[in-house]
């Protein structure tokens, strides 16, 4: 049946909504293409998906690894619910040959940035939870991050990202890491990025908190540490 529908109409699909979505086509709107055409952008959206995605990967969690205490569940959530993470999710789901960017991000090769991608992923949940409801949201989010939750719980670290790079860090005689963060958006609703740089290596996050953003960065910079 889906092999008559157009790609993004076969897409919708494959995600449970509605062919003629008007949601889903916001959700695979970024910023840049927004600005150029005069419409909305995914940014809201990517609000509420951040939110439904951190809840389904706890309730995942909680359900299914009662073995691991606060701590490692805290671990393990912060393992899958990043930007590497979601953006392979976005991946596997095909989102990138949908996504409408603008003319400078085109140039810039955007569709390969892990950030663009995780916020794809995160609006387009935030879509299937507007049309479908939670509980569908949650089975289509605990589906898609199912393997992702198993591979970071199976080796469970009680030590938060944050303690353990810095751990790692001064171990390896890089010192103690260094944070900078940025806030953009209005204060009641501001986004922070997060950069933490040990020794040459640097990386990033996000949160709608200081604490999530560094934790998010610290998260990103272990996965990197070998090119430390």
């Amino acid at each position: 049946m889906s092999l008559l529908l157009s790609p993004i109409a076969a897409l919708a699909d494959n995600l449970g909504l509605r062919s003629d979505s008007d949601l889903l086509e916001v959700a695979l709107t970024h910023s840049s293409y927004a600005a150029e055409h005069h419409c909305q952008s995914n940014e809201r959206l990517e609000f509420l998906g951040d939110a439904v995605v951190d809840l389904a990967v706890a309730d995942l969690i909680v359900r299914d690894y009662p073995q691991l205490n606060e701590g490692a569940s805290s671990v393990a959530r912060s393992r899958v619910v990043n930007e590497a993470s979601l953006a392979r999710a976005a991946t596997r789901l095909g989102l990138a040959a949908h996504l409408r960017i603008g003319k400078g991000v085109v140039k810039e090769q955007g569709l390969e940035r892990p950030s663009l991608l995780a916020d794809a992923f995160e609006a387009v949940i935030a879509a299937i939870y507007l049309e479908r409801g939670y509980e569908f949201a949650k089975t289509f989010v605990q589906a898609s991050l199912a393997d992702d939750v198993a591979s970071a719980s199976t080796i469970p670290d009680t030590l938060d990202p944050k303690t353990r790079l810095r751990q790692w860090a001064e171990s390896h005689g890089h010192g103690a890491p260094v944070y900078e963060l940025r806030a953009q958006g209005p204060s009641h609703d501001a986004v922070f990025e997060a950069t933490v740089r040990v020794g040459d290596l640097r990386a990033s996050g996000t949160g709608r908190s200081k604490k999530r953003a560094e934790t998010e960065a610290a998260a990103n910079a272990w996965e990197r540490r070998d090119h430390a």
